[in-house]
This record gives C-alpha cells, sequence and structure tokens, in this order.
C-alpha cells in the first residue's frame, strides 16, 4: 500500500519532483487497472459479445470474418474497450485526486455534484442508445434491399459502428451539462437561450446530421433526445439562475 500515491491536501505545498513523482504512480494506477479490466473483459468476452450482438436480428447473431487471426483481433479489441470501461472510474479518480488540491473544498463539492450529474446523464444515453437506437438503426440497416444485397455484417465493421452510436449519444446527452457549466461562467443566459430557441433546434440538427449514423433512422433517433435535452436544459439554466440570484445577496449580507 505504501506504493500508492498519496492525495495531497489543499494548498499542501510540493516540489516538482514530488508532482511527477506522483503522476507517474498515478499513471502506474489508471494503466494497471486497465490490464485488470482487460483481462477480466477477456474472461467474460463471451457474455460481452452476446450483449453486443443483441440489436442484431436473430439469423445474424454470428458476424463475418474474412481473416484467421480476425476472430481473436476482434474479440482482444473489444475486450480492450471493455476494459477502459471498467477502469474508467479509477482512471477518473486518479486523475481528479492529482488535480483536487488545487480546488477549495466548497468547489470540490460543486465540481463532483457535476461529476455525478454527467455520470447519469451518461447512463441515460447508453441506455437509451442500446436499447431503443441501435436495435431499431440495426434492424433497418441489416434489412435495407435484401432482393438486390447479400448483406453479412462483418465483426470489426459491426462493433465499431456499435461503438461509435453508443459515444456519440453519450456525448449529446451531455448537452445540459455543458449548458449549465456555460451559465455559471456568464456565457450563456436563459434568456438568450429562449429568444434563440429557432436557432438552437437547427444546430442541433446539424449536430445529429453530423453523428455516426448514415441511415435516416439514426439520425432521425439521435435528433429526439437532442431536442428534449436542448428544451430541458433551457429551463435547467433558469433555475440555475434563480438560485445563483438568491446567492448574491446572501454573500453581500455577510460580508456587509
Amino acid at each position: 500500500m505504501s506504493g500508492l500515491p498519496r492525495r495531497l491536501g489543499h494548498g499542501e505545498e510540493a516540489t516538482l519532483g514530488e508532482h511527477l513523482e506522483e503522476l507517474r504512480r498515478r499513471l502506474f494506477v489508471m494503466l494497471g487497472a486497465l490490464v485488470v479490466g482487460t483481462v477480466a473483459a477477456f474472461v467474460f468476452h463471451g457474455h460481452i459479445l452476446d450483449w453486443l450482438n443483441r440489436p442484431l436480428p436473430r439469423n445474424h447473431h454470428r458476424l463475418l470474418t474474412t481473416g484467421v487471426a480476425e476472430p481473436f483481433t476482434v474479440t482482444l479489441t473489444v475486450c480492450v474497450y471493455a476494459g477502459f470501461v471498467l477502469a474508467l472510474p479509477i482512471i477518473l479518480w486518479q486523475v481528479w485526486a492529482f488535480l483536487a488540491p488545487a480546488v477549495d473544498p466548497a468547489s470540490e463539492r460543486k465540481v463532483l455534484g457535476l461529476a455525478l450529474f454527467a455520470v447519469v446523464l451518461g447512463a441515460a444515453g447508453v441506455a437509451f442508445g442500446y436499447w431503443v437506437l441501435l436495435p431499431r438503426a440495426v434492424h433497418f440497416l441489416v434489412n435495407y434491399d435484401t432482393r438486390n444485397f447479400l448483406i453479412l455484417p462483418r465483426a470489426s465493421a459491426y462493433y465499431n459502428f456499435v461503438a461509435t452510436v453508443l459515444v456519440g449519444i453519450l456525448l449529446v446527452f451531455q448537452t445540459p451539462l455543458v449548458v449549465l457549466g456555460l451559465v455559471y461562467l456568464g456565457v450563456l443566459t436563459s434568456r438568450a437561450l429562449r429568444r434563440q430557441r429557432r436557432m438552437g433546434y437547427l444546430i442541433t440538427a446539424a449536430i445529429a446530421l453530423a453523428l455516426p449514423g448514415p441511415d435516416p433512422v439514426t439520425t432521425f433517433l439521435e435528433l429526439l433526445p437532442m431536442w428534449v435535452l436542448f428544451e430541458g436544459s433551457i429551463w435547467l439554466a433558469v433555475f440555475v439562475e434563480r438560485r445563483l440570484a438568491r446567492a448574491v445577496p446572501q454573500s453581500a449580507t455577510l460580508g456587509g
């Protein structure tokens, strides 16, 4: 346990060498977490592949590979991604523990609250992507014009498609968090968001077109939550501004 990095206290001074040594140890912890996560994912890779294949139609659950080593390399790639997801809490905690001494305790609680909010939004995005978006998009794509095409989904292409769609929708679901940060910084206001509502809907539509998903079904299913999240972000901005407005008189009274 003595080899684990120690988190510095708020405002605690340390030399450049001590900071570099702490960074080196935290990088080793993150790398070790990634290795352990990848090994654990490889042990259960059959369950992971079954889970990823579930959006496919029943007759496509065995994906095409065209090389001798491709089943192993594709499995290993999927396991690395899964290992990264498993190790992500440890990785983020190590990054935060390295940066936290520069943040005062009051701001630290706010940052942790925003991080929890981001996790909830991300989980909602992945759930929407996996159970709503992917099955409909995949069904549309693998059944498109079967009279003229023999559609045999290739393993590497399919898993890349799943990963990009899930990551894309996860980022989309972070829209309220981005708006919240901009409101806190004073870059955006709820009044400006309401006044430019039509422009906001147009911009979200353009973003949906740029997201992964070559078919209209995927694009449309990505666009719907983006509009809902944008509208929700406006009301979130109203709520945050009211809280900030109440906090200002209190701080002024305490200062007086």
